[in-house]
């Protein structure tokens, strides 16, 4: 087992960096299937990924995805509100055959996976996109290690008890100080090799904090919808590792936080 989860690991690490090397159209159309990939799964587990509604977040998923690709983001938030309103009709010209419960789903997996996963993306389209992305791994995986010696060494307080067991304050303040440190070392390396920014240290150091703690919300609320539901993993796409929401969970939180963080920090202290 920890054989494939390691060979498995270092592939998925190969396709991430030429992934996102590349940018355009190649990054787009990988986070693309990577979110069509995780909509399916939420909507497996409530037995809506072959559904009317199914298909409905499926094809908002893909004209989200080429709104972006042809800059064209005025259009989304109509988009989002149409679909809505094609939901809200399929479920009341089909009652009852949906649920309330089915249509909130369904929404939530379009919010939750489809739109989130965009920004990673669009951080890698800014500029100097290429340095930039690589922040979120930094505040989702450089996170998840520390956190993890943290916990092992020194951990005694339970952080979330009845959802992870294994958690601990003290894991939680090893990885946030872990992805501080690290971002700030990144933000010296950016700023001499990449990109001359003011602050650039501090700047990296607030991003990796923050971008850690979304990265830990994003992980318990992933295990939280499992625990909901009595699964183990959301799927087996990635020997070793369980599906796409399993192994990109924290990442879905950080990509968000990472881009507003720096689109904020860099025009006010970065001196842009």
């Amino acid at each position: 087992m920890f054989k494939t989860r390691l060979l498995s690991g270092i592939v998925l690490v190969i396709l991430a960096v030429a992934v996102l090397y590349y940018g355009g159209i190649v990054t787009l159309v990988a986070t693309m299937l990577l979110a069509l990939g995780g909509v399916f799964e939420l909507l497996r587990i409530y037995k809506l990924n072959k559904s009317l509604l199914g298909y409905m977040a499926y094809a908002i998923t893909i004209a989200g995805y080429l709104l972006l690709y042809f800059r064209q983001e005025q259009f989304i938030l109509p988009c989002v509100i149409l679909f809505v309103l094609i939901e809200l009709a399929i479920y009341v010209l089909t009652y009852p055959k949906y649920c309330d419960k089915d249509i909130a789903v369904v929404f939530m997996s379009v919010i939750y996976v489809s739109l989130l996963m965009s920004y990673v993306y669009m951080i890698r389209r800014m500029d100097n996109g290429g340095a930039l992305v690589v922040m979120i791994f930094v505040c989702s995986w450089v996170n998840d290690t520390c956190a993890y010696c943290a916990g092992v060494t020194l951990g005694k307080h339970k952080m979330c008890p009845k959802l992870s067991p294994k958690k601990s304050l003290e894991g939680l303040a090893g990885g946030l100080l872990g992805s501080a440190l690290f971002a700030m070392a990144y933000g010296i390396f950016f700023n001499k090799y990449v990109y001359k920014l003011n602050n650039a240290p501090l700047i990296f150091a607030i991003v990796g904090v923050c971008g850690a703690m979304a990265a830990v919300i994003g992980d318990l609320a992933a295990s939280a919808i499992k625990r909901n539901n009595d699964i183990k993993d959301y799927g087996k796409l990635i020997p070793g590792h369980g599906g796409v929401l399993d192994r990109f969970d924290s990442i879905i939180f950080t990509a968000p936080m990472v881009y507003y963080c720096f689109t904020f920090l860099i025009e006010y202290i970065g001196g842009k």
